[in-house]
């Protein structure tokens, strides 16, 4: 790669994986020699990007929190915003934009000048959150930890509360982070098990990376269905058919896209069929949303969701 100014750019790309990256891995990525790198991290260094070098057999380079923001990205107040709107998006779990919130957040994180962390935590702490079906709410921090080891491929340790309550200590080889729209996953290889699991991360409590690399394991392919296939057997599935007096483009504009495209049944009615593991709760909630007359054919318990939610948004205003 010849050109300067792009090479920089993929450069800097790299360095801003949460990941210590050798000199070698760069010149053979880049396609360049060793010598080249050094040069590009100094011309990184004179623009204002704090590249650390670290020696030894598992040293190399590393984008780390300077004095200030790096120059042309963001100044002060953008950063703190969207430093809060990505903690809300990944912690929370807004549906089609989860794993990219963490992704990005990671990588803000990775250069947040210290002087703003306590302003991000200031205002992540003042606002509240609306609660998910099940109350299940997770600490951004956990998640972009979790991120980290995994795409640094640094083994992983963490608390751990099972099902019935049992607290364990665990030490893995993180694999990769799996959203489901309401809860998070995390898929491992066990070293004390021997054997690759699956962790529901709103019961992961202090997660830290231990800075020992590993070479990644294969999933094989059995064990990939297994566990993804756990991911989502875990939450229960309902069948979920409504009926909208309105137009199809109308409905499909205001439900979430876990529900799927409206079918017209008219020029102004179209059904809904589709299998969700979101609470019944929040169907009922989100539903009732939908700026229409509706009808809920099924499943029985959702009809019943919906009759308690309304006897109460009844009672509320003084019927």
């Amino acid at each position: 790669m010849t050109d300067t100014p792009a090479r920089l750019l993929n450069l800097l790309s790299l360095l801003q994986t949460p990941r210590e990256w050798p000199g070698s891995e760069l010149a053979q990525r880049l396609d360049v020699s060793p010598r080249t790198i050094r040069r590009d991290i100094d011309r990184l260094r004179d623009l204002g990007y704090p590249v650390e070098a670290t020696k030894g057999a598992v040293g190399g380079y590393r984008l780390v929190a300077g004095a200030a923001m790096p120059p042309l990205l963001l100044d002060d107040e953008e950063a703190v915003a969207i430093a809060v709107g990505l903690r809300a998006g990944a912690g929370h779990a807004i549906e089609g934009i989860e794993e990219a919130s963490v992704r990005a957040l990671a990588k803000l994180e990775q250069v947040l000048p210290s002087r703003l962390r306590p302003r991000v935590t200031a205002l992540q702490s003042a606002t509240v959150p609306l609660a998910q079906g099940d109350g299940a709410m997770i600490d951004p921090r956990t998640l972009t930890t979790i991120a980290g080891a995994a795409t640094g491929r640094e083994r992983l340790r963490f608390g751990y509360r099972a099902r019935d309550g049992a607290e364990s200590r665990r030490l893995v080889e993180p694999y990769r982070l799996v959203s489901t729209g309401r809860r998070w996953y995390l898929v491992a290889y066990d070293m004390e098990r021997e054997d690759w699991r699956t962790f529901r991360v709103d019961r992961v409590s202090e997660p830290f990376a231990t800075g020992a690399r590993f070479a990644p394991r294969e999933l094989p392919v059995n064990s990939a269905e297994q566990l993804f296939g756990h991911t989502r057997s875990a939450q229960q599935e309902h069948e979920v058919d409504v009926t909208f007096d309105a137009p199809a483009a109308l409905v499909a504009a205001q439900l979430p896209r876990s529900l799927g495209t409206p079918a017209p049944t008219g020029e102004a009615s179209c059904r809904v069929r589709a299998r969700s593991t979101d609470s019944l709760e929040w169907l009922a909630l989100r539903l009732s949303l939908v700026d229409c007359d509706f009808t809920v054919a099924g499943p029985p318990q959702l009809v019943a969701h919906m009759r308690e939610l309304g006897a109460r948004l009844t009672r509320s205003a003084g019927g």
